[in-house]
């Protein structure tokens, strides 16, 4: 049974001025699932977690987090329920322990000025479960890329969100890296129940990794698929979107789908 949805989006409709990116979007994210959202560059992926966030107005429409609208809500208010890990982090002169702890300020009083011991017991346990419990004092401009998305990801846990936003987690980082996030994301989803909507680009580690898979297709600004990702990785449904000629098999430990570039079979007429 499909667990009730901790986030609706609800027919969005988005864009830049006059120009629409996306129409009419709705899918759930049910609790305790991890979801994510696919497609060619320039779909719209980021504008729409942009909007789930509350950082852009769509054109219509609304998005709805744990039963409320999230325009009703205050900033601090969707802190304290939603973490957001936004892609090309900049390199802050600043110690990783001390990046960290700026998840804890929705959870400040007024007045308050510095962190509490709990502020910082939290920090320095989610900078352990990351793996970069040695970097506390080192500075994020001295860190690797890898290194610093685990520091991201660390910050956006000690906010003790129950819905964690990731906008192409795995971007740049060498295959290591971006097992290590994902397996990390998924055994926080198994351990604390945690909600996850993430844009990822690779479509391999997108079926290994996800519950459910959101694709978008960029001329119609629309969703193409969505469901498991048996459903919606099939050899026409890439083929149609990404317009790039594919074989789709298994993976033979997971059983979850393999995508294949199939650079000898061309795309027929009837594929474009």
């Amino acid at each position: 049974m499909t667990p009730s949805p901790l986030l609706e989006i609800q027919d969005i409709t988005l864009g830049f001025g006059h120009r629409r990116i996306l129409s009419n979007i709705s899918f759930n994210v049910p609790t305790g699932r991890i979801v994510s959202i696919i497609g060619p560059n320039g779909t719209g992926k980021t504008s729409l977690l942009r909007t789930v966030c509350g950082t852009l107005e769509p054109f219509k429409g609304k998005i709805v987090l744990k039963g409320k609208d999230i325009c009703i809500q205050t900033r601090a208010e969707l802190a304290r329920q939603m973490a957001v890990v936004r892609q090309n982090l900049d390199p802050l002169p600043m110690q990783v322990q001390a990046y960290v702890l700026i998840g804890r300020l929705p959870f400040f009083k007024p007045f308050q000025f510095f962190e509490t011991r709990k502020d910082r017991e939290l920090a320095r346990h989610f900078m352990t479960v990351a793996g970069i419990g040695d970097l506390a004092d080192s500075a994020m401009d001295q860190v690797s890329g890898g290194e610093r998305q685990l520091a991201a990801l660390a910050r956006a846990l000690t906010q003790e969100p129950k819905f964690l936003v990731l906008d192409e987690p795995t971007a740049h980082l060498d295959i290591t890296h971006q097992v290590r996030i994902l397996d990390l994301i998924s055994g926080l989803r198994d351990s604390l129940g945690l909600t996850v909507l993430m844009v990822i680009h690779d479509l391999n580690l997108a079926a290994e990794y996800s519950d459910n898979l959101v694709l978008l297709d960029k001329d119609k600004g629309r969703i193409h698929a969505m469901g498991a990702p048996e459903q919606v990785l099939t050899r026409k449904n890439i083929q149609t979107v990404y317009q790039t000629p594919v074989r789709v098999g298994r993976n033979p430990n997971s059983g979850r789908p393999w995508v294949f570039i199939d650079k000898a079979g061309g795309l027929k007429d009837s594929e474009r």
